[in-house]
């Protein structure tokens, strides 16, 4: 009798099932992480206290807790969509063979990602992303035109020609154009990774236009997949953490003057007591009777650590920075700074003739 031809049906079931099992576990992890900050944050906030962080659980509002987590990490939203985008039809007009939305989370990504979402997504980087990091930005969909017209109109050696070769010589050259003078100004100030972030990327938009050789696309997109999914939760954990979630204030105390005026967060205020989460850590219960004063105390401006711009533009502003109205600092309160003022001179009355 004939032997039955070998047949690779059950590794590739296998194949799809693990595919399928990697998503199932992404899609799990994914809600996690933000509640996992959430308590990182909480952890830290209280010094490692569990008593104090208790309270806090208690007192601190879950939808600013949200708020503060969005607007700290929607800078992290378009890396997420555009990297996996990016590397997916990379290994598509590579390896073709190898591009399967079944076996591939980069190329289910390339294959299930509307164009709407990537055009969202590349807004959303535009305003929230600081100016040395847009350089990047557009490097990054350089790429993603260039591969996306290759693998769709592969027959068109005009159009390739032109998103593949004259669309990053003309976005290089502009780019270079525009950022020479705040490159150099970067290297005379000793900022090298500003200046690094402003030079490559327009010379990095030549790179990745057309495809890489069949054998090296699987190694080299699993590489940065790998590197990009290991460096984001550092990131965005570092950010985070460092994100106010409690308004700063300064309470005066004391009867009948001031005695001392406590600087530190406002946990809430009850009916008879104030609670302060001080800068050393320590709650502090203010009876409400003692209590003379509250004043709100905002955030310093961020002192900026690069005096690098672009036309006027610093490299640490978002557009957004830029777009929406701020509130216009003034003096600051001697209170913020934990000085007790000074006791209003009485009034003496007038000596008569």
């Amino acid at each position: 009798m004939a032997a039955p031809e070998p047949t690779t049906d059950g590794s590739v079931a296998r194949s799809h099932s693990g595919a399928r099992q990697t998503q199932q576990w992404l899609l799990t992890l994914l809600p996690a992480f933000p509640l996992l900050l959430l308590v990182l944050r909480l952890w830290r906030l209280s010094r490692q206290d569990m008593s104090t962080m208790l309270l806090l659980v208690q007192y601190v509002s879950p939808l600013g807790l949200l708020s503060a987590l969005l607007i700290a990490l929607v800078w992290a939203v378009p890396l997420v969509v555009l990297v996996p985008v990016v590397l997916g039809r990379l290994l598509q007009v590579s390896a073709p063979e190898r591009f399967d939305p079944e076996r591939s989370l980069l190329a289910y990504a390339a294959a299930r990602t509307p164009g709407w979402v990537l055009v969202v997504t590349g807004a959303l980087a535009t305003l929230t992303w600081q100016l040395r990091f847009l350089p990047g930005l557009v490097m990054l969909l350089v790429w993603l035109i260039a591969l996306h017209i290759r693998s769709r109109y592969p027959d068109r050696p005009r159009l390739l020609l032109a998103t593949g070769l004259i669309v990053p010589v003309v976005v290089a050259a502009v780019g270079y154009a525009c950022l020479a003078p705040a490159i150099r100004s970067a290297l005379g100030h000793g900022e090298l990774a500003t200046a690094l972030l402003l030079a490559l990327p327009p010379a990095g938009a030549l790179v990745l236009t057309g495809p890489v050789p069949a054998r090296m696309a699987p190694a080299v997109t699993r590489v940065v997949i790998y590197a990009v999914g290991a460096l984001m939760p550092l990131l965005t954990g570092a950010v985070f953490l460092r994100v106010p979630l409690l308004p700063a204030v300064a309470v005066e105390v004391g009867q009948p003057d001031t005695q001392e005026v406590v600087l530190g967060e406002a946990v809430t205020v009850t009916d008879r007591m104030t609670i302060v989460l001080s800068r050393s850590g320590e709650v502090r219960f203010l009876p409400n009777d003692d209590v003379r004063a509250q004043v709100l105390c905002p955030d310093a401006d961020r002192v900026p650590s690069s005096r690098v711009n672009v036309a006027g533009w610093p490299v640490e502003d978002t557009a957004l920075e830029w777009l929406m109205p701020r509130r216009p600092v003034g003096a600051p309160d001697p209170r913020c700074g934990g000085l007790v003022p000074l006791p209003l001179p009485s009034a003496t009355p007038s000596a008569g003739p």
